[in-house]
């Protein structure tokens, strides 16, 4: 019988609570209509949305959050008389699935991590040798806001002075507009698709990089020749992707005159139009900038 008083006088105060809570008592006086059996029947309803944060009202981040459902907050409705509680995602939820969206966005291959971090903000724009560099930067970006160009760009310059930076800042600010980039190192790619011929993936492969919204190859020119590279895969590659207007950005030591010569020695002999063929493709997707500056990797 104690027992029981005690669980009956209990029960009156956590309804008293939740019928004193100002969201419910709001939500009550929507709906006249409801009795105080109806209420009585639902009031683990009520004492569920009672005790959780309503859009992260009560949650500082998603990881922090208290609900039953993680990033998920309570809507009371009324529906024939009766009570029902659902969920929807909250802002903090919605945000962090934004961000895990975005990370996906930048697809590298052989990137180091200093690069898949990189800022626009934190390029150096204090050296006038970059400046040409940085304003066709800042310009492909104000352009992709309205639609993406068709032509990335060629950054060629000396060891050093970022070029490779650039790219990865790049990637990281086109993701905020939700636009993909694929990052790529040269010499690392050419031997992942020769790996690729004894597992049959590299027309699967070839197939990606040639639909990616913005391709970034780093360093062309430092990969060994190959004469079925240039012309099976990049060839192959830079074709679509001319046709398809989407642009492509590099980075090299050579200018693409001098990148012209590398591409056309090759273990058969000297190939001047075939590696010539691939020169028109890189002028059809890319601007030729030059980027030079401070050794970067001295300081």
């Amino acid at each position: 019988m104690e027992n029981n008083g005690n669980f009956q006088e209990n029960y009156i105060k956590i309804k008293q609570d939740i019928l004193q809570d100002p969201e419910i008592k709001e939500f009550l006086s929507l709906y006249p209509e409801l009795t105080d059996a109806d209420i009585e029947k639902n009031l683990i309803k009520l004492y569920e949305f009672k005790n959780q944060s309503k859009q992260c009202n009560a949650c500082k981040s998603f990881g922090t959050c208290i609900n039953m459902i993680q990033g998920y907050s309570p809507i009371l409705e009324v529906n024939g008389g009766e009570i029902h509680l659902s969920y929807e995602k909250c802002h903090n939820r919605i945000d962090e699935e934004n961000k895990r969206r975005q990370q996906k966005l930048v697809q590298s291959l052989y990137m180091p991590k200093e690069i898949l971090e990189a800022s626009l903000g934190d390029i150096d724009s204090r050296d006038p040798q970059r400046n040409e560099a940085i304003r066709e930067l800042i310009h492909f970006v104000e352009e992709s806001k309205s639609g993406l160009p068709s032509k990335g760009i060629y950054f060629f310059g000396p060891f050093g002075v970022g070029k490779t930076y650039f790219l990865g800042a790049l990637a990281n600010k086109l993701k905020e507009l939700n636009i993909s980039s694929s990052l790529i190192y040269m010499p690392e790619f050419v031997r992942e698709m020769k790996s690729s011929l004894k597992d049959d993936s590299i027309n699967e492969k070839i197939d990606f990089f040639k639909k990616a919204d913005v391709l970034m190859l780093d360093d062309i020119g430092a990969e060994m020749q190959s004469s079925w590279f240039r012309d099976e895969i990049l060839g192959s590659i830079l074709q679509y992707r001319m046709m398809e207007g989407l642009p492509v950005f590099f980075t090299s030591n050579y200018n693409l005159a001098q990148l012209e010569d590398h591409l056309a020695s090759t273990r058969s002999g000297i190939e001047t139009v075939k590696a010539g063929r691939i020169i028109e493709r890189i002028r059809q997707v890319s601007k030729e900038v030059k980027l030079f500056g401070n050794n970067r990797r001295d300081q």
